[in-house]
């Protein structure tokens, strides 16, 4: 096999333009496309400026229940600023856990996906 990286992963949301203005606004996350695919679905993709992965922001998967994704790491080389930043956003963010692995802090999207916000050990 000849995998080189994941291109795309799909995130379950309720409302597309609260999630995409939550990633792009909060997050800082650039956005990438923002199209109808037809008259009740949009493909709204977003990513981290810099990155290869990109996040579909999704309402169209049944089996998909907003919210339930869980553990999405995103990394980065300012712990301390970018949680202080999330809680000065109103974001409820976890304090911060020290591992062997990295620092790391918990919240949520609106829509209650998981997302941990991560500097890993040695990074930097």
């Amino acid at each position: 096999m000849s995998i080189t990286h994941v291109q795309l992963l799909s995130v379950p949301v309720t409302n597309q333009d609260r999630a995409r203005d939550f990633y792009v606004d909060t997050l800082g996350f650039e956005l990438v496309s923002d199209v109808r695919m037809g008259p009740d679905m949009r493909w709204v993709m977003v990513k981290p400026p810099g990155g290869q992965t990109a996040l579909t922001l999704v309402t169209w998967f049944p089996t998909m229940s907003a919210g339930s994704l869980k553990g999405t790491v995103l990394e980065t080389d300012d712990l301390d600023a970018d949680a202080a930043r999330l809680l000065g956003l109103g974001v409820a963010v976890s304090g911060i856990e020290n591992a062997p692995w990295g620092r790391f802090v918990q919240f949520e999207d609106p829509d209650g996906n998981g997302l941990i916000l991560q500097a890993s050990a040695g990074a930097g």
